[in-house]
């Protein structure tokens, strides 16, 4: 008998530690779901709120004016003139031009523009690539409601090669200006940091 209660007491006591051991890992594997489903919940509610404050800030985008960025001269150079104004989710303020000039007088005249520090501002144009700054147009492009800046003209700008880009940094101002030769039409895109 003796020898059957050994047998049995570690035999009951493994299949005990058996089922302990199931029970902890079940409790660990609902926990880390739970934490998980959590966790994608917040980062979809937080991305929620960041493209509906982009979309709210686009959605109110107003009519602006060249020289409420660029008070200083007259622009008399530009012509056909069109300007929005909207907000980044972060409250900075960016412009989208559009209009028509010769970049021997525009680029200048941007060049000359006042800044509140030197040191972070650019003293001229730089030409760039535009590959970069036109995949991140089309990108956003993507989360802007439907009538808000015509972006049609993107389609036009990727498939003509003559199209130059520039970037020019006059803080806390930094343009970027999309300019065809051939029409002389420009779009420009202006981020003010704060």
């Amino acid at each position: 008998m003796k020898k059957y209660i050994l047998v049995i007491l570690p035999l009951a006591a493994l299949t005990s530690c058996s089922e302990i051991e199931e029970t902890i890992n079940q409790q660990i594997e609902k926990t880390t779901t739970s934490v998980k489903e959590q966790a994608q919940n917040a980062v979809k509610e937080t991305l929620d709120d960041t493209i509906s404050n982009s979309i709210n800030s686009l959605t109110n985008a107003e009519h602006a004016q060249f020289q409420e960025v660029f008070p200083k001269g007259e622009p008399t150079m530009i012509s056909d003139f069109k300007g929005k104004k909207f907000s980044f989710p972060n409250g900075s303020p960016a412009y989208v031009f559009k209009y028509k000039a010769d970049k021997d007088l525009l680029i200048p005249y941007l060049e000359q523009q006042e800044t509140l520090d030197e040191e972070k501002s650019d003293k001229v144009a730089k030409k760039i690539d535009g590959k970069v700054f036109m995949d991140k147009l089309s990108f956003v492009e993507k989360f802007l409601p439907a009538n808000t800046i015509d972006m049609s003209f993107l389609e036009d700008i990727k498939n003509d090669k003559s199209i130059e880009y520039y970037k020019l940094k006059r803080f806390p101002n930094s343009s970027t200006i999309i300019y065809n030769p051939k029409t002389q039409q420009v779009f420009q895109f202006v981020e003010v940091s704060k």
